[in-house]
């Protein structure tokens, strides 16, 4: 819903104004952040960070046009099979 409001009034909207390599940053900027907690960082910090990480996440979907619910649907999709097993099975 905030692809149409206003870069001026909507983080979000301004990050999809600005474009993929903006978002891009962001993600790869929160990545960074999120591992940094994950390492060394309380409960509390890593949780902020993922956070901030999945909803850059979302955007970028979002700007591609990716419903998130094909993320969902892929992950269930996955659901009971081994990791090792899924990445064998991909074709490319």
């Amino acid at each position: 819903s905030r692809k149409d409001a206003s870069p001026e009034s909507s983080y979000t909207a301004s990050l999809l104004h600005k474009g993929i390599d903006k978002i891009l940053k962001k993600l790869g900027e929160e990545a960074t952040e999120t591992v940094i907690a994950g390492k060394g960082g309380s409960c509390e910090e890593l949780t902020y960070e993922a956070a901030d990480l999945c909803y850059h996440l979302l955007v970028l979907l979002a700007a591609r046009d990716v419903p998130a619910n094909d993320v969902w649907k892929e992950l269930q999709r996955r659901f009971g099979t081994s990791g090792i097993e899924e990445k064998a099975s991909r074709t490319t």
